[in-house]
């Protein structure tokens, strides 16, 4: 999955494997577009079932993930919040895209070929997180202004 949370996500089914195997060749297209929309709806439904809230199991896993591939140097792809720098054509934006992650940290951010349909839906969802930056700079701007 790539860019950011919720309907502007962008999954990639293509690039989804299980033990190897690429989920187009275990689950026919109506599955996987039913596991594409329960992807983007996931964190309401996770956060209505635990009912004490949800954002600390995910990114916990991850970060353990991450200190692992940082401290053993494993260079290791991983999905990660990333400050792209003319990555899939986005500068000056912190992203949701896979990375290399190694001792230096995020080492790469791998690209990954998109069709142009994907593309149009990935520039859509950094359009969103940039407004949704653009939005939180200009409150803080204003409160900075009344102090």
């Amino acid at each position: 999955v790539l860019g950011g949370h919720g309907d502007s996500m962008v999954p990639l089914p293509r690039y989804t494997s299980v033990s190897g195997i690429s989920i187009t060749e275990l689950m026919t297209p109506e599955q996987i577009e039913r596991v594409v929309e329960r992807t983007r709806k996931g964190g309401a439904e996770i956060v209505s079932l635990l009912k004490t809230g949800s954002a600390f199991y995910a990114p916990g896993a991850s970060v353990v993930k991450m200190i692992e591939a940082i401290l053993q140097d494993k260079r290791r792809i991983l999905p990660c919040t990333a400050y792209l720098e003319g990555e899939y054509g986005w500068n000056g934006i912190f992203f949701g895209v896979p990375v290399m992650m190694g001792i230096h940290g995020i080492e790469k951010v791998i690209e990954l070929k998109m069709t142009e349909e994907e593309k149009a839906a990935l520039d859509k969802s950094a359009q969103d997180v940039k407004k949704t930056c653009d939005e939180i700079d200009a409150i803080l701007a204003e409160s900075n202004g009344k102090e």
